[in-house]
């Protein structure tokens, strides 16, 4: 931010536009829609069933795609974790093929996990029963998951997401990393690190301080708010 107040005149800093818009009525906004693919409303009514902090959400976004192997070792390392899950699998996520898991992974967590094509995220991040996010950290869903907060584990796949990653993991204080050609007894480790022990309790302790940040800049007297309050006076009023 520094490095762009030195070469423009004017830079305002306005995050997280989600929180600004959580404070418009719904009736102004909910007939506007944006999504790619159509919301599985049946993930929230799964959701409700679990205990709190049971699940682990995983979604890699709208781009993201991954090899078959890549897939595989993903669902059995969620299965091996022994731990709820709900995964978001589009039909383009495989490299050149549809999404299909391999059916004893389906028969071994059907009592415990569920697999969608698309939902609507910040409500499962928001959900009392999600626990943790395996995220590609695109912004947006970094923007969400702090929102939330909701500690991560990263699996960047491309440009901003490494970045995003390393913030998440090294200073933020909010993830692990997953590497880029893992195994299911990386994922197992991992998710069983968020879910069960020291590490993801002082993980979900960051991410509520940087959820507190984040709703004290949309406030009323907060940074973001007067930033854009600061921005409509000088680009519309001026």
């Amino acid at each position: 931010m520094a490095f762009l107040r030195g070469k423009l005149f004017d830079v305002f800093s306005i995050s997280p536009l989600q929180l600004f818009l959580d404070q418009i009525p719904d009736e102004q906004y909910s007939s506007i829609e944006c999504n790619l693919w159509n919301e599985d409303a049946g993930c929230i009514k799964w959701l409700d069933s679990k205990q709190p902090n049971s699940v682990i959400y995983v979604n890699f976004g709208s781009i993201t795609v991954m090899t078959v192997e890549h897939v595989v070792e993903l669902a059995w390392g969620l299965a091996n974790s022994n731990h709820n899950f709900l995964w978001i699998t589009r039909p383009d996520l495989i490299m050149g093929e549809s999404a299909i898991l391999p059916p004893e992974f389906l028969t071994e967590t059907k009592e415990r996990g569920f697999i969608a094509s698309w939902c609507p995220q910040e409500e499962i991040l928001n959900h009392p029963s999600t626990a943790g996010f395996l995220t590609h950290c695109g912004w947006n869903s970094i923007l969400e998951t702090i929102s939330s907060g909701t500690p991560i584990i990263c699996w960047p796949f491309f440009g901003e997401h490494f970045v995003n990653s390393r913030k998440s993991c090294g200073e933020w204080g909010i993830g692990m990393e997953l590497g880029s050609d893992f195994h299911r007894n990386d994922v197992e480790k991992l998710v069983k690190e968020l879910m069960e022990e020291e590490k993801g309790k002082k993980m979900k302790e960051k991410a509520l301080e940087w959820k507190k940040l984040a709703e004290e800049s949309v406030n009323s007297n907060g940074s973001s708010s007067l930033n854009f309050n600061n921005l409509v006076n000088e680009v519309l009023l001026s």
